[in-house]
């Protein structure tokens, strides 16, 4: 554990083996240079405009003085390569899908779980706005700790990220804890961090938005993956349109959740629902059905 209570900062060429373990050790990291200039503007542009016809939340947790826009696949073609980015996937594939045993008959199989997009947002915190609540993330799946996590989330800085202007307040090492031990502020580091540089975390590791005491917003990108076996935070069938789905790279199609998580959840006609974006479903039900799906 990082008893220095501070974030370990890691450089856009850092093998993934040393960022893992950061993840593994501190529950949180920035990378630096996480995408380039060209990418952020073209973020910007897409998002920019939504966000600033967004109303601000009613809701404390959210912040009263706070922007959010969802759906975000369906509203940038810039989201591709945050979500592809190495060190965010594939720090997620080596912490997320481990492999689990389960019995079939006299036959002991080993299953690996898949992961997908849960959660996409746009943050703009505005002057004024005080801290946001301390939480874990993986709340939201009545997640127990400790234990193996469910979660890896990014937080894109689109601005630069300060102490005054709400940077993200982090509790570097809190994943290891138990659910009785309750966080404070005092226990928190700023993600201090330039724009395009990125902050990634365990669902387990307890942080919050910080207070904008400047007079100028600050413009964040927040992207969750979770185990394919749960429910996703936001509905990305439904945020993100089948016409939509059909452009973007396979992989990704796959992360959004047109895959089947093995054993066999997300089937559709017993078959992968990948399948569904290049045939009808009655042509995916003609299908022979000899593939099985514990297979």
């Amino acid at each position: 554990m990082n008893t220095k209570h501070e974030l370990t900062h890691v450089r856009p060429d850092a093998d993934l083996d040393d960022v893992v373990a950061v993840l593994e050790r501190d529950g949180a990291v920035i990378v630096e240079q996480f995408t380039d200039a060209a990418a952020l503007a073209g973020l910007r542009d897409d998002l920019g405009p939504g966000l600033e016809e967004s109303g601000y939340s009613e809701s404390g947790y959210d912040g009263q003085k706070t922007k959010r826009l969802s759906s975000l696949f369906q509203r940038s073609t810039h989201m591709s390569p945050i979500v592809t980015q190495r060190h965010f996937l594939g720090a997620a594939r080596r912490l997320l899908q481990q492999p689990q045993h389960i019995w079939i008959g006299k036959v002991r199989m080993e299953v690996k779980p898949s992961i997908q997009v849960s959660f996409t947002q746009a943050i703009r915190i505005d002057p004024g706005q005080g801290r946001q609540p301390l939480h874990r993330d993986d709340a939201m799946h009545l997640w127990r700790h400790p234990g193996p996590p469910c979660r890896l989330q990014l937080m894109l800085a689109m601005t630069d990220f300060t102490s005054a202007n709400g940077a993200t307040l982090v509790i570097p090492g809190s994943h290891h804890w138990d659910d009785e031990r309750a966080p404070t502020y005092a226990e928190t580091v700023p993600a201090v961090m330039p724009a395009g540089s990125a902050l990634l975390w365990q669902g387990g590791i307890y942080h919050g938005g910080g207070a904008n005491t400047t007079d100028a917003p600050r413009y964040s990108l927040s992207v969750a993956l979770d185990l394919g076996n749960l429910r996703q935070e936001e509905n990305q069938y439904l945020a993100v349109s089948r016409e939509t789905v059909a452009t973007l790279p396979e992989e990704v199609q796959r992360l959004l959740g047109w895959d089947r998580c093995p054993p066999g959840l997300g089937q559709v006609e017993t078959q992968d629902p990948h399948l569904l974006l290049e045939r009808t479903q009655q042509e995916l039900a003609g299908r022979p059905r000899g593939a099985n799906p514990l297979r």
